[in-house]
C-alpha cells in the first residue's frame, strides 16, 4: 500500500529510458515503484492520457516568495533554484525560507554580489535579492579593487560554501570594470569546494569593444585554467544575434575538456534592474536597444527617450524593468531563441522574478493573484512555452528530449558536489518524489506581457516530496512542502 499511485500514465524518465505505461508508487516523499501493472495506494491520482514525467528544476529562480512560486509550480516546477546571483549569507536565506515555507524546493548558490558589496561598501548581506540591485548603483562595487580586499571577499565566499552553498553565483556582466584576476579567484573557490560557478557573463567583444576580456572567452578561459565547472547562465540573453559565435566558443572548450555548461529560455526579453550598469542610455547602442526597449514593470511604462531613463535610474535604481532584445513576433527571432535552447545539452531555466504588487499590500499567501500583480511572463510560463512551441508547433524536439531538459539535464549540472540534487530529475526508485503529470496535447503558458501573471494549464498534477501541490490543474494553497536543498 503506497502512499500515493499516479495511475495509467505514460511514464516519461528520461534519465532511466522509460517511456511507457506504468503506474508510479510514492510513499514517504520518495519514489517506491515503477509498476506495469496496478499498484494500490491510499491517495489515487489519475493520469490517464497524459504524461508522467520528473518535474522540472529551474536552474535559475530569483523568486524569493511564495506567489512566484506558485505561478512555477502550476508551470512544473517542483525545485527553483537561486544560483546566478546568489544569496549571502546563504545561512539567513535558508532560515527565512524555511520559517516561511516554500510550495516548491529551493536552494542557494553563494553571492559574490552581496559579498563584494559587504567588503567594499559596508553594507551588511541579509540573504535576499535586493542586497545585489542595490549594490548596482553603487560605483565602488563596479570597479577592480586591491589583492587584499579580493582575498576578504573570497573569504566571504569560501565561508559560505562550508554552509552548504550550491554553488557561487558571479554575474560579472553587472560589474564590468572588475578585474579578470578576481573572477578567477572566484572560480578557483568553487573548484576547491568541488561545486560550480554560475555566471553572468561580461559583454561580449562584438557589444563593447573596449571590454576587459570577451565575457563568452571569459567563461571558457577560466573554465581551462581552474578545472571549475562554469555555468553560462540564459545565453539567450547575453549574446543576442552574436549566439552563433558563443555556441562556437563554448563548443571549442567542451571539445578541449572544460565542463562548461548552458542555459537558455524562450523569450525575447530579459528582466532585471533599471539600474544596471548596462542600461545606461549611452551603452544601449551595443545591444541594439533604444530607451524604449527599457520598459518599468510597476507602471508598464516603455521609457520615452534617454532623459527619462536616466531619470528613472537615478530615482527608482532598484526597480525592475523589461529589457526587450528580440521582437518575438519576428522569424528570425523566433527562430533564434529556438537554436538557443537546441544546443547541446542546453537546460531550460526561467530567470523567473517575484511578482511586483504595485498598489495593492503584498500578501504573501493572498491566491490567486490580485489583478494588479505583475512580473516577466517567464515566471509563469517557461516551461509551458517550452512544450508548446519546441515539442508541439514546431516539432524542433521530441517530448522525450524536452522533459530531458526541463528536468534531467539541469539536476545533473547543479548536481556538482550536491548529493541531495541526484535524487531528482529522475523517477527511478529511490528518487525524490517531485513529479509533474500534464497533457501533452492541451499544455500550454497563458501569461504575457499584457497580462504578465497568468499561470499555464495543462499541467494536471504536480507533486512536490510526494505531496500533490497541484491537482487536477488546481494550486492547493494550503500545503508548502518544499524542502531545502543543501549541499
Amino acid at each position: 500500500m503506497y502512499d500515493v499511485v499516479i495511475r495509467g500514465g505514460r511514464v516519461v524518465d528520461p534519465a532511466t529510458g522509460v517511456d511507457e505505461v506504468r503506474e508510479v508508487g510514492i510513499t514517504g516523499g520518495t519514489i517506491g515503484a515503477l509498476s506495469p501493472g496496478e499498484l494500490e495506494g491510499r491517495t489515487v491520482l489519475d493520469a490517464r492520457g497524459h504524461v508522467v514525467a520528473p518535474g522540472f528544476v529551474d536552474l535559475h529562480s530569483h523568486c524569493d516568495d511564495i506567489p512566484g512560486m506558485r505561478l512555477q509550480v502550476l508551470d512544473g516546477v517542483t525545485t527553483a533554484l537561486e544560483l546566478e546571483i546568489g544569496r549571502y549569507p546563504v545561512a539567513a536565506a535558508y532560515a527565512r525560507a524555511a520559517i516561511d515555507g516554500r510550495p516548491v524546493n529551493y536552494g542557494f548558490a553563494t553571492s559574490w554580489g552581496a559579498a563584494r558589496f559587504e567588503v567594499l561598501a559596508g553594507v551588511r548581506g541579509t540573504g535576499r535579492l535586493q542586497d545585489v540591485f542595490a549594490a548596482m548603483n553603487v560605483e565602488v562595487w563596479q570597479q577592480e579593487t586591491t589583492p587584499a580586499r579580493v582575498e576578504r571577499i573570497v573569504a566571504r565566499v569560501e565561508g559560505d560554501l562550508a554552509a552548504g552553498a550550491l554553488g557561487v553565483g558571479i554575474p560579472i556582466g553587472y560589474a564590468p570594470a572588475v578585474a579578470p584576476a578576481e573572477y578567477v579567484a572566484l572560480a578557483a573557490a568553487a573548484v576547491r569546494a568541488g561545486r560550480p560557478a554560475y555566471t553572468h557573463a561580461r559583454d561580449l567583444v562584438e557589444q563593447d569593444p573596449g571590454v576587459l576580456i570577451d565575457g563568452a572567452e571569459e567563461i571558457v578561459r577560466t573554465a581551462g585554467e581552474t578545472g571549475a565547472h562554469m555555468h553560462y547562465c540564459h545565453v539567450n540573453s547575453t549574446s543576442g544575434r552574436h549566439l552563433d559565435r558563443v555556441h562556437a566558443t563554448i563548443t571549442r572548450a567542451q571539445a578541449a575538456g572544460s565542463r562548461v555548461t548552458t542555459e537558455a529560455y524562450p523569450y525575447g526579453s530579459g528582466m532585471t534592474g533599471i539600474g544596471a550598469s548596462f542600461l545606461a542610455p549611452e551603452l544601449l547602442h551595443r545591444r541594439g536597444l533604444t530607451p524604449s526597449s527599457i520598459q518599468h514593470v510597476a507602471s508598464g511604462r516603455r521609457m520615452a527617450d534617454a532623459a527619462e531613463l536616466r531619470r528613472m535610474r537615478g530615482e527608482h535604481g532598484s526597480d525592475l524593468a523589461f529589457v526587450h532584445f528580440l521582437d518575438e513576433s519576428e522569424a528570425t527571432a523566433r527562430e533564434l531563441l529556438d537554436r538557443a535552447i537546441l544546443f547541446g545539452d542546453t537546460a531550460v531555466a526561467s530567470d523567473a522574478m517575484e511578482p511586483v504588487w504595485r498598489t495593492t499590500s503584498r500578501n504573501s499567501l493572498a491566491w490567486p493573484l490580485p489583478g494588479d500583480v505583475s512580473g516577466h511572463p517567464r515566471t509563469a510560463g517557461t516551461y509551458g512555452r517550452t512544450l508548446r512551441t519546441l515539442v508541439r508547433e514546431t516539432g524542433a524536439m521530441s517530448l522525450p528530449e524536452a522533459i530531458r531538459r526541463c528536468s534531467t539535464v539541469p539536476a545533473r549540472i547543479a548536481a556538482t558536489g550536491v548529493p541531495a540534487l541526484a535524487r531528482k530529475g529522475s523517477l527511478r526508485p529511490g528518487a525524490d518524489a517531485d513529479v509533474v503529470v500534464f497533457d501533452p496535447e492541451t499544455v500550454t503558458d497563458n501569461a504575457t506581457y499584457r497580462e504578465t501573471t497568468r499561470p499555464s494549464t495543462g499541467f494536471v498534477h504536480v507533486l512536490v516530496n510526494g505531496i500533490p501541490v497541484v491537482r487536477d490543474g488546481v494550486l492547493d494553497p494550503t500545503v508548502l512542502p518544499g524542502r531545502p536543498v543543501r549541499a
